[in-house]
């Protein structure tokens, strides 16, 4: 059972063209979970990470709805939410969560454009947390947004971002032969070349010049 945990990491652990924290090239988004659960002290740690990441004002618009595999009802209906696809591998996860921003600043009602940039870098640093403590989470676009403020009750002035499943690594065994591969197929990245420009639009920046 280690072996393939052991081997993961080690192909996970992504060659970077510049040295980053170790923290980073081990993080990545794996489907296949362990059964075995996630210890609340940890789940704790995950979100006093977040609670700590930078926003707008210290407006700290995220709010997280979280289950674990024995809070069947909040469980099923936060799995209910994702679209198949993602309910086939994602089920095997002890833990599911939603994120959902306020989309307006509660201290003068006015709509914060960068309720879900903030949401962004508290999920950064929460994931960053999770490799810390050999945990996992598989971020998803691919769920009903609509769904889950009816199964929640979120309020209008909420907006459900993304789903997410956590845990710790499984066997890719278990996955289907399509993810299965994706499982162990290398990280990749744009270069920072591509994306890091100077003057105008497109002109690579010089402060990347060797």
């Amino acid at each position: 059972m280690l072996n393939f945990m052991e081997d993961l990491a080690l192909q996970k652990q992504t060659d970077t063209e510049y040295k980053v924290h170790p923290l980073i090239e081990q993080r990545w988004s794996p489907r296949a979970f362990s059964g075995r659960p996630v210890e609340s002290y940890k789940i704790k740690q995950l979100f006093e990470a977040a609670r700590w990441a930078p926003s707008c004002y210290n407006e700290q618009p995220w709010q997280f709805i979280v289950a674990s595999r024995d809070q069947h009802n909040a469980y099923d209906n936060i799995l209910d939410c994702l679209v198949e696809f993602n309910q086939d591998w994602a089920q095997t996860a002890p833990v599911l969560m939603i994120t959902i921003v306020r989309n307006s600043f509660s201290q003068n009602g006015k709509t914060n454009d960068y309720a879900c940039y903030d949401l962004g870098q508290a999920m950064a640093n929460l994931s960053l947390q999770a490799t810390k403590l050999d945990l996992h989470l598989h971020q998803m676009a691919g769920f009903d947004k609509e769904k889950a403020r009816e199964h929640f009750d979120i309020p209008d002035g909420h907006e459900a971002v993304s789903a997410v499943a956590l845990g710790y690594l499984g066997d890719p065994e278990k996955l289907n032969e399509t993810l299965a591969a994706k499982e162990s197929a290398p990280r990749s990245r744009k270069s920072i070349h591509d994306f890091v420009f100077t003057d105008r639009w497109g002109e690579e920046s010089n402060l990347l010049d060797s």
